[in-house]
């Protein structure tokens, strides 16, 4: 039973951190809850399983990350997820991005004159 604990929580840890790098990008619940799966998969090894299994639970859940990674990445499932529309380089409105008095007040003196020349 303490084996299935932790198989489970390592395969949760490795969808929630795959959810993380595609879906979600950036630090959300996601991330969170799979470091916790993968903190709590390893002390349940160390606590309930001795040493050994305890210092092979780490090894598995990061090779297991670090596999399904590369796994995806090979099947080129990816391409059917990102983007592909590029975003327009020109702004469409007249106005500049940052206003003259923004570069006046915040930009020291040697970058407003670089920035001023066009």
């Amino acid at each position: 039973m303490d084996i299935l604990i932790i198989i489970v929580l390592i395969i949760a840890a490795i969808v929630l951190f795959l959810v993380e790098l595609f879906v979600i990008p950036g630090i959300s619940i996601a991330g969170i809850s799979a470091l916790a799966c993968v903190a709590y998969a390893n002390y349940h090894a160390f606590t309930y399983l001795g040493q050994t299994a305890g210092f092979i639970t780490p090894s598995v859940s990061i090779l297991a990350c670090i596999g399904s990674l590369i796994c995806l990445c090979d099947l080129k499932t990816l391409t059917s997820w990102l983007l592909k529309k590029t975003l327009p380089t020109k702004s469409t409105n007249s106005q500049p991005l940052v206003s003259e008095w923004v570069i006046k007040v915040y930009a020291p003196p040697d970058w407003l004159s670089l920035a001023m020349q066009k």
